[in-house]
């Protein structure tokens, strides 16, 4: 896309060296059509950048890219506010993987496999990329925004955050297990979050009754990562349903977060819905004209009893147009009175 920019990483020491003690003729080499990349690594090249923006008012000349998303968006909010475009580049979704030829029949390798580039584009393992990815990325970055003391405690607090994958958050529980402080929990899913490791999905509560739950649920970016916490080496070892079903809601959810910044759709808001007896929407995305109700199940079989929760819920929803949706792991669309049947590699938002 962008074959006609220059490349500068600034993860090496001799360009970082020049960017950091000669700014003015380092951008006076490199001063437009220019991609940086972990730019981060010189905040203060933003200050320099922001004066050669206003001046020449060209759009596009640079282009920031970064893997510790906390300090560049730090760094881009203080010296380039209202002077950028900001795109977050996730794991493939499902449309890029089958562009390239990658996706399979099977969603069960896609969530042992999980959806980082380098996977499929250098053929490597997950059982060999997950534990460097976690030891030279997760930690790395999260031991940049927070002064972990026992880096073993963490890796501990994130293999439990894995066993509460598509669950309600709590975390008390979570504190008390992991044996650190309600605000330690806090600033480490808060650092997690920053570095797109986990996600939390909001409760809607808006309408009704005041008998439904107010805390968010726990999700992965990537199911990959999310079965080596798990230990999930093999496919086999998800033939457990309960297992299975929770992987596949965290796919399922994950897809829709991409899509919504794939598609520009930031002004559509995902939330889930559950009540005190345990009734519960998986996702419900709020659209300007409309509410869609998606209930997520990996079975590749459709059955009445699938629908009940959508039905419970449209029958509670008077004052706003529902649109009702249903995620399996089959590979055939439906278009049903009671709603619409989508494969899981059709996802659409």
């Amino acid at each position: 896309m962008f074959s006609d920019y220059r490349y500068v990483s600034l993860e090496d020491p001799d360009m970082r060296s020049f960017a950091e003690n000669d700014p003015r003729s380092f951008l006076k080499q490199y001063d437009k059509q220019v991609i940086f990349d972990e730019v981060q690594r010189v905040p203060h090249l933003f200050s320099y950048v922001q004066s050669i923006v206003d001046d020449s008012r060209i759009m596009g000349q640079f282009i920031f890219s970064g893997s510790q998303n906390f300090h560049l968006m730090q760094s881009i909010t203080q010296s380039l506010a209202g002077r950028v475009a900001i795109f977050r580049l996730f794991p493939f979704d499902f449309q890029e993987l089958k562009s390239a030829g990658w996706l399979q029949n099977d969603y069960t390798a896609h969530l042992l496999k999980g959806f980082y580039p380098a996977i499929y584009d250098r053929d490597i393992m997950p059982s060999d990329f997950y534990p460097n990815y976690i030891e030279t990325y997760i930690q790395r970055d999260v031991s940049e925004l927070l002064a972990i003391q026992d880096m073993s405690l963490f890796r501990k607090f994130l293999a439990l955050c894995a066993t509460r994958a598509g669950q309600i958050l709590n975390m008390n529980s979570l504190a008390k297990e992991c044996g650190i402080s309600s605000p330690t929990v806090k600033s480490w899913l808060s650092a997690l979050e920053n570095s797109y490791v986990i996600f939390l999905l909001q409760p809607y509560y808006r309408n009704f009754s005041k008998r439904v739950t107010k805390s968010p649920k726990l999700y992965f970016h990537d199911t990959g990562l999310l079965c080596h916490l798990l230990r999930i080496n093999d496919v086999s070892q998800m033939d457990n349903q309960a297992i299975k079903g929770a992987l596949f809601e965290n796919m399922v959810i994950s897809e829709y977060v991409k899509k919504r910044y794939h598609k520009n759709e930031r002004q559509t808001d995902l939330w889930f819905w559950r009540d005190s007896h345990g009734n519960e929407v998986d996702l419900l995305i709020e659209k300007p004209h409309e509410t869609e109700i998606v209930e997520i199940k990996a079975t590749r079989t459709v059955m009445p009893d699938l629908f009940k929760g959508l039905n419970y819920y449209a029958a509670l929803e008077t004052d706003v147009k529902l649109s009702k949706t249903l995620v399996y792991g089959g590979e055939e669309r439906q278009e049903r009175s009671v709603a619409r049947v989508v494969p899981w590699s059709e996802v659409d938002i």
